[in-house]
């Protein structure tokens, strides 16, 4: 791994860390048990899929790790689901993919991962599959297109070098 990649890494696990510590229980947060939704909470790890795969893991990791320190463990474990999906996008972008079918196929593996790890905390397949999976999905929407936004204006700025539809 590159020094630049582990350093932006390192910036946006900071970040996956901080979203749920500042915005969570706020005005920007949406509250359903089993489901939350907590913006740009996605952001980070999504940003992490263009850079690799390890750094996209280690920033859903930093995200299950904040959540983890402010919401109950339920929460926490919806939040390392952004490990796995992150992963999975992060290798398709690296094997040419672009950026917006990235998030296309990651949303429903990232809802249907959210949805399965509430079952194990007494949740129904109801509150599972339709209010955790399909809000997990909606939420995806949202911050994928935050984050189309921000990576956008890194390409703008020459700190991403791949361009966005290629």
């Amino acid at each position: 791994m590159k020094t630049k990649d582990l350093a932006i890494g390192g910036l946006l696990a900071a970040v996956s860390v901080m979203i749920p510590l500042l915005f969570a229980g706020t005005p920007l947060s949406v509250n359903i048990p089993p489901f939350s939704a907590t913006i740009a909470s996605h952001v980070p790890v999504m940003l992490a899929m263009a850079i690799s795969p390890t750094v996209a893991v280690f920033v859903g990791i930093g995200s299950a790790i904040g959540f983890a320190m402010r919401l109950p463990m339920v929460i926490a474990a919806r939040a390392l689901m952004h490990a796995i999906f992150g992963g999975v996008g992060a290798y398709a972008y690296k094997k040419g993919m672009p950026f917006w079918m990235v998030f296309a196929i990651t949303m429903p593996l990232h809802g249907l991962l959210e949805a399965l790890v509430v079952l194990p905390f007494g949740f129904s397949l109801s509150q599972a599959f339709i209010v955790t999976g399909l809000g997990t999905m909606m939420h995806h929407v949202v911050d994928a297109m935050i984050s189309f936004a921000v990576y956008q204006m890194l390409l703008k700025f020459s700190l991403l070098k791949k361009p966005l539809l290629g």
